[in-house]
């Protein structure tokens, strides 16, 4: 009995560690710890990826506001250069017109010079025609001798001669008138100025004494220009010059 006894006491002491029921257990514990330790590291991943992500999707509407306030002020420099463009454009307007009144009423300007300078054809015209129509002939003849010069092919040219040689006969200069009338016929045979040229051919003709020039001329504005005023004064005229026994 003593021997089993001391057999079944050698036999318990020699049960091998990992098969002790304490070491399995703990071991269970300790696989069952790695794997919620592994959990949480993953979820601590997941936590870590989310918050970058985040951070990126605010990145991506911070680069968002940047790029719309950038646009918005580029549409703001725009709006501004437009406005200064369209200030420059009115005070560049507001500098010729004050140019072409300063000619109209002081006639200062200087002799070759336009009436506006750098203006186009129709300011510099309309200038000269306000210095005709307001009896300042001396003024109005050389500003249109200037807008011929400076304006050759513009389509107020044929106006502007015949204006010219206007401002010869209201001051009575006939010898002077006559050539310049001439030259509306000659250069501008297009220009609605014709008829009031002839007739004011035949009228220099009237006034210096060359009746024959003067009755070709009044006649001729009757025959080839019947429905206008020029053809009623010219035969005012011719009538006026038969009385007198011309």
């Amino acid at each position: 009995l003593l021997l089993a006894v001391v057999f079944m006491g050698g036999c318990e002491l020699t049960v091998p560690l990992e098969e002790a029921p304490v070491y399995v257990k703990v071991s269970q514990v300790d696989k069952r710890l790695d794997r919620v330790e592994s959990i949480l590291e993953n979820q601590s991943l997941m936590s870590l990826v989310a918050e970058i992500e985040k951070l990126n999707q605010a990145t991506r509407e911070l680069r968002n506001d940047v790029e719309t306030l950038q646009h918005s002020v580029e549409q703001s420099g725009q709006r501004q250069r437009d406005l200064y463009q369209d200030i420059d454009q009115r005070l560049l307007a507001i500098e010729k017109r004050g140019a072409q009144l300063n000619a109209m009423e002081t006639g200062t300007s200087n002799p070759g010079q336009l009436p506006v300078p750098g203006g186009d054809d129709r300011s510099n015209y309309q200038a000269a025609f306000e210095l005709l129509k307001q009896g300042r002939y001396d003024q109005a003849g050389p500003a249109l001798q200037q807008f011929l010069a400076a304006f050759p092919d513009s389509e107020l040219s044929g106006n502007a001669q015949y204006w010219l040689a206007e401002t010869h006969y209201v001051s009575q200069r006939f010898e002077q008138a006559l050539p310049e009338f001439v030259k509306v016929l000659d250069q501008y045979p297009d220009s609605l100025k014709i008829p009031d040229a002839l007739l004011k051919i035949g009228y220099c003709n009237y006034e210096l004494g060359h009746w024959n020039e003067a009755r070709k001329a009044l006649n001729r504005v009757s025959s080839e220009y019947p429905e206008t005023t020029a053809a009623r004064l010219a035969i005012q005229r011719l009538e006026r010059m038969a009385g007198e026994g011309h």
